[in-house]
């Protein structure tokens, strides 16, 4: 059985990361896209091989065929158009960040329960079999009681973006930083206890550069700085994770969101571990993970909780970074 979806949108993302992913998924039939731009769309259609593509978005919403739609417009139209999904009935996977506070997301899973369909956000690392393995090392006490984890993510600045607009939910922190929370949201559970942040802003107001550290209820410590610094045009990029614990630590330089062989070391009580992993194209894993909640009730692995979770600390630094 293959899930008949509809891309609702022609971003950049769609096109080079989860369009790629969703023709890989061995549950998934690309079956309608839309855009603004009917040409655009058609385009796309010929592309990636959809069986129809439409010009607006209400008509792909209209088609009784599409089962899932899957939704990487621009940060703020998110609330609208996952609530119109829901309404027509469909099962929503929508790009990250899900809302731009809390409060909208809690109202955007009300509706999803309301119409007897599924809300899923778009994480796609989080669907890693690298993710599962830094989960159950943590879990498994190799590296003792984890007390402090740092992670980053940098990347290149932007010369004109969306993510360079306010009223756009651009910024660091919506963009990168949610790659972050939702690292140490997915390695520690427990609720943040205080949060303290600051930011570098452009002449927009969009923060440029955040750096964050906050302690859970639990007693762990966690850091992260997120950036859009590095020279224009360039590929370079840095992201790291640290995890300290009461016997060892945990060290990777993975990106988010990589496939292929995978690597990251486990040091502890003075003994070094070098753990290798193969994983998928995510995008494709999360794709087909989805098809599986739909088909056979498979929990989400972003569950509808894990997303409250990070969007409530997601506010947290918002707030304290005055955006």
């Amino acid at each position: 059985m293959s899930v008949k979806w509809g891309v609702l949108g022609t971003a950049n993302i769609a096109r080079g990361c989860t369009i790629p992913g969703m023709k890989e998924a061995d549950n998934c039939e690309l079956y309608t896209i839309a855009g603004r731009d009917g040409a655009k769309a058609e385009k796309f259609k010929e592309e990636f091989g959809f069986a129809k593509a439409y010009t607006g978005y209400d008509k792909l919403l209209e088609d009784p065929d599409v089962q899932a739609v899957y939704i990487p417009l621009p940060n703020h139209l998110h609330k609208e158009w996952v609530i119109k999904a829901l309404k027509a009935g469909k099962h929503v996977l929508c790009e990250k960040p899900l809302a731009l506070s809390a409060d909208d997301a809690r109202e955007m899973f009300d509706f999803a329960a309301q119409n007897h369909v599924l809300l899923m956000e778009a994480y796609a690392y989080q669907h890693s079999p690298y993710i599962a393995s830094l989960k159950e090392d943590v879990s498994s006490g190799i590296i003792g009681d984890v007390d402090y984890i740092e992670t980053a993510f940098i990347t290149q600045g932007y010369e004109e973006d969306i993510r360079l607009y306010k009223e756009m939910g651009g910024g660091a922190v919506y963009d990168l930083g949610c790659y972050c929370t939702t690292m140490i949201s997915c390695l520690i559970d427990s609720e943040p206890e205080y949060v303290m942040a600051k930011a570098e802003f452009n002449d927009k107001g969009v923060d440029v550069f955040t750096a964050a550290l906050m302690k859970f209820k639990n007693g762990v410590r966690a850091s992260f700085n997120v950036g859009m610094i590095l020279p224009p045009g360039s590929d370079d990029r840095m992201d790291r994770l640290y995890i300290h614990g009461s016997k060892g630590t945990i060290i990777s330089a993975v990106e988010y969101n990589q496939a292929g062989d995978l690597s990251y070391t486990v040091t502890s009580e003075g003994k070094t571990i070098l753990r290798q992993v193969k994983a998928r194209q995510n995008y494709a894993l999360e794709v087909e993970q989805m098809g599986r909640c739909i088909e056979k009730g498979e929990k989400p692995h972003v569950s509808s909780d894990f997303t409250m979770k990070n969007a409530r600390l997601l506010d947290m630094v918002l707030k304290e970074i005055g955006y």
